[in-house]
Formats: structure tokens, sequence, C-alpha cells
């Protein structure tokens, strides 16, 4: 601009009212995660600048829709390990319901290999089991309309054991509120037969679930973990044409079946099992005989434990004899099958605040439904189960 005359150099006055309110952010806070994805807060705060200075406003005076995120999604660095499955497995019946199994592995994420589990035990894990429809059995379809072999779900009402039952085991009393503890509707008793809706602990024994009347009849086997069950099918009047059919369903297996079985053998795998019958005509059914046996293979930790209804105390963490104390702990509870669990948490303490981190947590798994609940912090919750089975997970 050389060959051109410069302007003098002047100053001006200029417009000295208020600026508008407006969004201030500061910088955000660390991240909630050490890996993978988290959070991090920022101070959001409302200001306006007046006369070159700053002055600080309350919230409502700044444009409401405007207002950035207090929260922000954050990653420091990617996680090292992670929880990998397989792919599903073939549904286990060829007709009918039945199960699809994958495998779980801890994976390193950088070097793509399978390592100990315990490099993910800070994870939660998704399920591993499964419900799969294979479309009606063949025998289904002859003449039988809705009343096939595929088996109906039993949904009996909601309830927890009465005070009369209470007295069968000295465990202390949760407490629940009289709303929760709704009675066993009495046509529901009548229906029942004899031994369906019960709960069976002792070593062996015989169960007969012959004479009742059509429907569904439902008994559960439970032992301590250390064991597993048995049971041989002793006889069986069941229709099979007609679409009768009786179900055997443990942690670790899935079987259903009609033809072929008086002298067959089921083995559980763990130390409980539940067995589900379907009749219609009356008089029809099977007896079976069930035994427990030192398990051959230990599917559960040293500080698990096993509660059978209807009442319990569950404290974690557990200490071992040796005094190691395992990071993560889980309760097994099993009632009789129309019963229902529920679960409240009476007391949590985590420490200090700085031994506090997004690792502490409880799970809660209903069995029935694989589907879980994830408790957080000090939170004093109180879950409900849909079936007779639930799983609780203390992460350190």
């Amino acid at each position: 601009c050389r060959p051109v005359p410069k302007p003098e150099s002047r100053m001006e006055v200029c417009d000295l009212s208020p600026c508008p309110p407006r969004w201030k952010v500061a910088p955000a806070g660390p991240c909630s995660s050490s890996c993978g994805l988290g959070l991090a807060v920022q101070l959001v705060t409302c200001v306006q600048i007046r006369q070159g200075k700053e002055i600080l406003l309350e919230d409502h005076l700044c444009p409401v829709a405007e207002k950035p995120l207090t929260s922000v999604p954050c990653v420091i660095r990617m996680c090292s390990y992670e929880w990998s499955f397989s792919e599903w497995t073939e549904c286990s019946t060829s007709c009918g319901n039945g199960i699809q199994t994958r495998q779980d592995f801890c994976l390193n994420l950088l070097t793509r290999k399978h390592v100990n589990p315990i490099f993910c035990r800070h994870f939660p894990k998704a399920i591993v089991v499964r419900g799969c429809s294979a479309g009606p059995c063949p025998e289904q379809v002859v003449g039988t309309g809705s009343h096939g072999a595929e088996l109906q779900t039993v949904t009996p009402a909601v309830h927890l054991t009465t005070a009369a039952t209470a007295k069968e085991a000295r465990y202390k009393d949760l407490d629940l509120p009289p709303s929760a503890v709704p009675a066993v509707p009495q046509e529901q008793i009548k229906t029942s037969g004899g031994v369906c809706g019960k709960l069976f602990l002792n070593a062996t024994g015989v169960i007969n679930m012959t004479g009742v009347e059509s429907g569904n009849c439902t008994v559960a086997i439970g032992r301590p973990l250390r064991e597993e069950i048995t049971v041989s099918i002793l006889e069986s009047s069941l229709n099979c044409s007609a679409g009768e059919v009786v179900l055997f369903s443990g942690r670790m297996m899935w079987r259903t079946g009609c033809r072929k079985l008086p002298l067959s053998l089921i083995n559980s795998r763990t130390n409980t099992l539940i067995v589900k019958q379907r009749v219609l005509l009356p008089g029809n059914g099977v007896i079976l005989q069930y035994n427990s046996r030192t398990a051959t293979k230990k599917y559960y930790q040293d500080c698990d434990k096993q509660l059978f209804g209807p009442q319990g105390e569950i404290v974690n963490p557990v200490q071992l004899p040796d005094q190691r104390q395992e990071v993560m702990c889980r309760t097994f509870i099993n009632v009789a099958p129309w019963h229902r669990i529920a679960i409240r948490a009476l007391y949590v303490d985590l420490g200090n605040e700085s031994n506090q981190t997004h690792f502490n947590y409880i799970l809660v798994r209903d069995v029935s439904t694989m589907k879980t609940m994830v408790f957080h912090g000090k939170q004093q919750f109180f879950w409900q189960s849909t079936g007779s089975q639930a799983e609780i997970e203390f992460h350190e």
C-alpha cells in the first residue's frame, strides 16, 4: 500500500450497550473411565459482557435451547481387554422350543489372542444362553389343535412365601412390605396336584407326577453347589400323539421329550433341576427317581453361595478360610416353582470415595428370562423375579 496515502489513525466511540447473555463453557474435567468410552463433566455458566467485564447471571436468563451439554463423551485410550463371543450354536432341538449357546472368552485387543478371563472381570458380560424355536413338531399337527407338543409357559401369580411356611427355615426376616406378599390364589392350589409346585431338597427320592389334573405340573430339585443331580424315568404314560411332553431344564442343560422315556437317564450337570410336565388327559404323567452325587466338574467358585427358599440373607464380601477374598462372588437362589424371589438391598458401603469406581456394581440375573440388571454405588434397591431362579454377582 506504500504508493497510496495513509489515512490518519483515529478512535471512534462504539456501541456501549450490554451484549446479550450467552453460555460460557469451562474446560472439561477428568474422564470417568480410564479406558474405553467415558464421560467428562464441564462447567456451563450464563454470563454477560458489560463495559468489557464478564458478569455471571442466572441460568434462566440464557437461551435454554442453546445450553451446551454438561457431560461430554471422552476416551483416554482404548481398553486393552474385552469380552468376545463365538457364534451362536444351532437350536438344541429340531422342532419345538430349545436353547442356543455361545462361548465367551477374554480377548487382548492388541494381540487379538485369548487370555485369562481374570483380565475381563471388571466388564459386564452378555448372555451366553438364549431360547430358540425350531418350529412346530410333526406330531403337533395331527388333529391336536392348539394342544400341541410345545410346552406352554407357566404363569402363576407372583407371590412370596407367607409367614406359615417361613418357619421351615431360620433365616433373618427381610421385613418385606405387605404389598409384596400376595397370597396364592385358592383355585391354583386346588389344581396343583400332590407334588406340583414343590421343591425337593433331599439327596435322593421318587417323584410321582401321575394322577394330576390336566395342565402343567412343575417340580424343582435342589442340592448343594458341590453336587450334581441325575434323574432316571421309571414310568411314563404320556400320550405323545396328543401333545403331552416333559421338559428338564438346568443351568447347563435343556431337554424335552415324550417317546422312549422309560429307563432313560438325564444328567443335569449342576445342583439344580426343574421338571415341567404337560398333560391333557387326567391320570397321565411320569414317575421319576433322582439321585445326587459329587459334581464331575467344578462350575462355581469357592466364595459362591447357594440359597433355597423361603428367606435368606446375603453378605458380601465373602472371607474364605485361607484369608483369600475373591473379586467376583455369586449367590444362586432357587425357590419352589410357583414362588417368586424378592431381593432387597438393606445396606451398601463401598468405603471412602477414593476407592469407589464404576467397577463396583451388583448384577442381578433373572434366570427364567436371562435378563440382567446392574445396580451401582450406594443404591438400595428392591428387585423381583419373574421365575423361581435368580443369580447375583458382586463385582469388587
